[in-house]
């Protein structure tokens, strides 16, 4: 029985062309080996997974080539090519930062390079998880990656680059790989499950190339996993089963159900969810990101975003065109604020359920935001105003009457108090003369007058004007009533009461130690001592003249403030104040000082 290999390590790229989704560095390399333009040192950057270390050996290998290709790719049949794919390369080392971290593998790594190399132009370095270098290994390494020998080049791989010194990263040319995107981990995978001859469905594939988060071991790892599990034949049923993935249907389904505002089928297909072993946070972050897939579905110009199959992509654009905008937007925010508070919750189970009611009642929401008011019912439509002491007035009483707008007039119609003829039943007594009020002609609508004579806005301002007057004794002048001081301090004293119930303790200060002082007619003005407390009062004053007002019936009442510029600023005592007011009351002080030589602090 052969040993078997995964396929990490029997597919592993040994040429720039093989190398999956880093067309951009491999073609800079290629370029710079051509053009014999290569630097002394080489940082490779970038996640698990992506081929720095991969890239670094195929790399090592082309530069020494004896027959390099046409298009930059080693020949891999020369004796350098050979001898570097059989292991037994004296010209490339492979240094494993990770573990040889100290200062005495750094010095041994120097002693190598000395060495020149044998038969071949170049001897290569490959230094892998460089970051876990200690700072004195970094240091006992500067030198020599600033001015290494002609003949050494040095590559080294990180997945931290944060963690690698300025100094370090001067000195090297930086390469940044990107993470592997899901449709050319999908290809690779189809190309070696053609090569193994095993069945698959692309759908799986791309489950495969999802999970990965862009790691293409991971995802050849997982491969070999799936594999196993289904006897050579990858389906979409087999990757989601034994990767424990909750399935595409689960989520169209229930995007269904909100969209119908089924309640009870949203929440047993969640139970139906958590049965399965799946977690709500998991559910809840899942259904986020399908909600963002059928928001980008939308618009064709997005389409490209989706990073599923074919198949998958359909239901995604079918579903989209079911859903609204506003819905989706609304429902990525419920879900959002769930994952958040998702851990905190004491019932987690209920912060999901209640996220998705929330979402269920979304389009109800929305229709009646859209709905005018005008197709309303009328029982719904219409506002009912609250009924009030008028409502049971008796009949002879003043009702309003409607000033009719002329035509073309954009002004609204004017409400005003007018007596009403008095009906039949209820006739003003002949003793009793109707109270004069200023009359407004109110034009007959039923004759058959051909023309309406319409009172002018300006003679309608003026009524108005004039019952205010008459209605509001504080407009005709009798607003000023009068008050003794003691009962405006009263009223001082007792706002300053309710400034310490709130808890404005700022205010308290300013009320309580700053009485008002008189400075005319109804005029008062209160001392402060900085800008601060001046702000203060400015920000209450209106809240105090309202009071004393209302209080003492007067509203020519003014209270102004103003800063003390001629109060005395207290300073601090210094020591020697104090030692001399201590001093006179007791001289024993003074002896002490001069026995013991002491002195302030």
């Amino acid at each position: 029985m052969d040993n078997f290999i995964v396929s990490a390590r029997k597919y592993r790229p040994v040429t720039f062309e093989s190398v999956v989704g880093q067309q951009h560095i491999t073609n800079t390399l290629k370029n710079a080996i051509k053009n014999n333009q290569l630097a002394q040192a080489f940082l490779f950057c970038g996640p698990r997974g992506v081929g720095k270390t991969t890239c670094a050996r195929i790399l090592a290998k082309t530069i020494n080539c004896e027959n390099l290709q046409p298009n930059g790719e080693a020949c891999g049949v020369c004796a350098s090519c050979q001898s570097f794919q059989n292991g037994n390369s004296f010209n490339v080392h492979e240094l494993d930062a990770a573990s040889n971290n100290s200062v005495d593998d750094i010095r041994s790594l120097i002693e190598q390079v000395r060495i020149p190399p044998q038969a071949v132009r170049y001897k290569i370095y490959i230094i892998d998880e460089v970051h876990m270098l200690s700072q004195a290994a970094f240091n006992a390494f500067l030198k020599t990656l600033e001015e290494p020998p002609h003949y050494a080049i040095f590559i080294l791989a990180t997945t931290e680059k944060h963690k690698i010194l300025p100094t370090i990263l001067s000195r090297c040319q930086i390469f940044d790989f990107n993470r592997i995107r899901v449709e050319d981990m999908a290809a690779h995978l189809a190309s070696i499950a053609i090569k193994e001859n095993i069945s698959y469905e692309p759908d799986g594939l791309h489950i495969i190339a999802q999970k990965a988060d862009g790691g293409l071991r991971d995802a050849l790892s997982m491969f070999d996993q799936i594999v196993s599990f289904s006897g050579g034949n990858v389906t979409y049923r087999s990757v989601i089963d034994n990767l424990n993935i909750l399935d595409y249907d689960y989520y169209f389904n229930i995007t269904d159900r909100l969209l119908n505002e089924d309640n009870a089928q949203t929440l047993l297909l969640f139970d139906e969810i958590l049965s399965r072993g799946f977690d709500g946070a998991h559910f809840i972050s899942g259904l986020s990101e399908h909600f963002r897939n059928l928001l980008v579905s939308k618009d064709s110009a997005t389409v490209k975003l989706l990073e599923v199959s074919d198949g998958i992509r359909n239901k995604y654009l079918q579903q989209s065109q079911a859903s609204t905008v506003s819905f989706l937007l609304s429902a990525m925010n419920i879900a959002n604020q769930c994952d958040i508070g998702y851990k905190l919750s004491k019932n987690q189970r209920l912060q999901v359920e209640l996220a998705l009611l929330k979402m269920c009642n979304l389009p109800s929401v929305f229709n009646l935001a859209v709905t005018p008011l005008s197709a309303m019912p009328a029982a719904e439509g219409q506002l009912k105003k609250k009924p009030d002491s008028a409502a049971i007035a008796p009949q002879n009483e003043q009702k309003p009457a409607v000033i009719p707008q002329a035509a073309g007039n954009p002004q609204p119609a004017q409400l005003r108090e007018e007596p009403v003829a008095p009906t039949a039943a209820k006739q003003i007594p002949a003793n009793e003369p109707p109270a004069e009020k200023p009359k407004i002609f109110i034009p007959n609508l039923q004759s058959s007058a051909s023309s309406v004579k319409i009172p002018s806005l300006k003679d309608v301002g003026k009524t108005m004007e004039t019952m205010a007057e008459e209605d509001d004794p504080y407009i005709k002048g009798d607003a000023k009533n009068d008050y003794t001081t003691d009962q405006l301090f009263k009223c001082w004293s007792d706002y300053a009461a309710r400034m310490k119930s709130e808890g404005k303790k700022n205010l308290l200060t300013i009320f309580a130690s700053n009485p008002p002082k008189p400075t005319g007619p109804d005029t008062y003005e209160v001392l402060v001592e900085n800008k601060v407390q001046e702000n203060l009062f400015r920000d209450e004053r209106p809240n105090l003249l309202n009071y004393l007002r209302t209080t003492l019936k007067n509203f020519n009442i003014e209270v102004n403030v103003r800063i003390d510029e001629v109060a005395v600023v207290k300073r601090p005592y210094t020591a020697s104040e104090k030692f001399q007011y201590m001093a006179a009351k007791n001289p024993a002080l003074a002896d002490l000082k001069a026995k013991f030589n002491l002195d302030f602090d």
